[in-house]
């Protein structure tokens, strides 16, 4: 008898834990985001707003402009970048909840100009753009080119990876430290020659690219965008799963969305209940555990225990 498409060890559709595991792939994108603000010592809840405005331009660039898929990301990145430098250059200078405040404003702004954007041409016999409210419908590079789901989840750990082996390598630097060093101690960060506000300039650039890359894989991965999915909630879960994740690592922050969507959001068995259970983890991890589980410290003793096993 003929397999019946499911896994074994879940008895979940096989295109449903492929669905699940792209889902992952590509917030962990938009984590990681959230982690690099995190880092210079700044809480963003509007990362929510690069991850649109990259969703939109990718899907522009590849259905309407018809650019390469990997171009398309690549105009949403940049935009994304772009876009977010300027904003942390009157911001960047406030801090804790005033900065926090002026991201939110930002992603509200963002989301209510996308629902104002009407702009749509003829391809191929369909009116193809955004709509306002309605949406941008059609994105259809991926069932065009007749790329399957699964190629496409390859696609998307591929590209996180690269960015995580950035980050990484990043972090070996002086300026990984430097990042670090400013998020924990402005004061001392300028005692040792940093240009913090350089430097916080160009982590919000990243970031910025980061949520960009996201939103571009996200509305090809949908082929339907509306600016209704960029509310406020998506940037607070961006923040949460670097918090519950942990900031010691980039590895943290996928921590975090593998719990959130391929635990509480993929399983029956927390239906209804996804947002009190994660809201309530975000709230005792603040109060007990403020640098989430990968924090510095469980990194520093993962690390030696790796080289004690392998000395």
């Amino acid at each position: 008898m003929p397999p019946d498409n499911r896994s074994l060890e879940t008895g979940m559709p096989q295109e449903h834990l492929v669905g699940v595991a792209s889902d992952i792939a590509i917030m962990s994108l938009l984590a990681l985001s959230a982690y690099m603000m995190l880092l210079i010592g700044r809480i963003s809840f509007g990362q929510q707003a690069f991850f649109g405005l990259g969703a939109y331009t990718s899907a522009i660039s590849s259905a309407m402009m018809g650019l390469p898929f990997v171009a398309a990301l690549l105009v949403g990145v940049l935009v994304g970048a772009i876009v977010s430098w300027l904003i942390a250059l009157p911001t960047m200078r406030l801090s804790g909840l005033h900065y926090a405040v002026a991201t939110l404003a930002f992603g509200e702004m963002t989301r209510i100009a996308l629902g104002a954007w009407h702009w749509q041409i003829n391809v191929n016999d369909a009116v193809v753009g955004p709509a306002g409210l309605d949406g941008f419908r059609d994105i259809r590079w991926l069932l065009t080119n007749d790329v399957s789901d699964l190629a496409y989840l390859l696609f998307a750990c591929a590209a996180l990876l690269l960015v995580l082996l950035t980050i990484f390598l990043l972090e070996r630097r002086r300026f990984g430290t430097a990042l670090r060093m400013i998020g924990h101690d402005d004061t001392l960060a300028v005692t040792q020659g940093f240009p913090i506000h350089r430097l916080r300039l160009s982590a919000a650039a990243i970031a910025g690219g980061l949520a960009g890359l996201s939103g571009g894989l996200y509305a090809h991965r949908t082929t339907y965008i509306e600016p209704s999915l960029f509310d406020p909630m998506l940037g607070v879960h961006a923040v949460g799963y670097a918090l519950i994740g942990g900031l010691g690592s980039p590895l943290g922050p996928i921590l975090g969305v593998s719990f959130d969507v391929g635990l509480l959001q993929a399983s029956s068995v927390f239906s209804g209940w996804r947002m009190v259970v994660f809201g309530g983890l975000v709230a005792i991890f603040l109060r007990w555990r403020p640098r989430g589980i990968l924090d510095e410290a469980m990194v520093h003793r993962l690390k030696q225990y790796w080289m004690k096993r392998h000395a």
